[in-house]
Parts: structure tokens; sequence; C-alpha cells
């Protein structure tokens, strides 16, 4: 039987090497980019990432890209927003 940990996680395979706080960031990071995330497209919780920036949906099939850690960043989210600010008073202006 291994051992467990209770607070490090996923982290636990550091040791006691390389700080409390590198850790941590480290545990946000290695947490996000091996969860699973919504499919835009098939709507289902089936997206992986396969490499860095490249993201896979395991049920349809569909690759697409992100952001190294996450699906989507937070300079996605705001260039899409503002891109579709900029549509929508593009086709009201006509």
């Amino acid at each position: 039987m291994g051992n467990h940990t209770k607070k490090v996680g996923i982290c636990g395979k550091y040791g006691t090497r390389y700080g409390a706080t590198l850790r941590k960031v480290i545990k946000k990071m290695e947490v996000t980019q091996h969860s699973k995330y919504n499919c835009a497209f098939c709507g289902k919780d089936a997206v992986k990432r396969q490499a860095t920036g490249i993201w896979k949906c395991l049920r349809c099939k569909k690759t697409m890209a992100g952001g190294a850690y996450v699906l989507s960043t937070a300079a996605a989210t705001t260039v899409r927003t503002a891109v579709s600010r900029l549509a929508k008073a593009k086709s009201d202006a006509k």
C-alpha cells in the first residue's frame, strides 16, 4: 500500500523539496491541467489536455487550442467578449 497525502495532494511526489509556496503554485497548475473541461461542441465534460495548449474532447474527437494549463484563459475570455460586443455594435449601426 502506498502512502496517502492529506494536504498536498498531487504535489506529494515532490516531498519536502522546493518549498511550500512553490508546491502550492504547482498544485494549482497540475490540478487544473489534469481535470476534465466542458466541450463547447458536444456539451459533455470530456475535454482533456493533450499537450501544452492543445485540448481534445474524448467524446466528439474535436481538437481545440487553449491555455497551457486551463482550456480557456482569462485573456481569451476578455478578447471573446470584446469581439462579440464590437460585432453587436456593428450590426446595430446598420
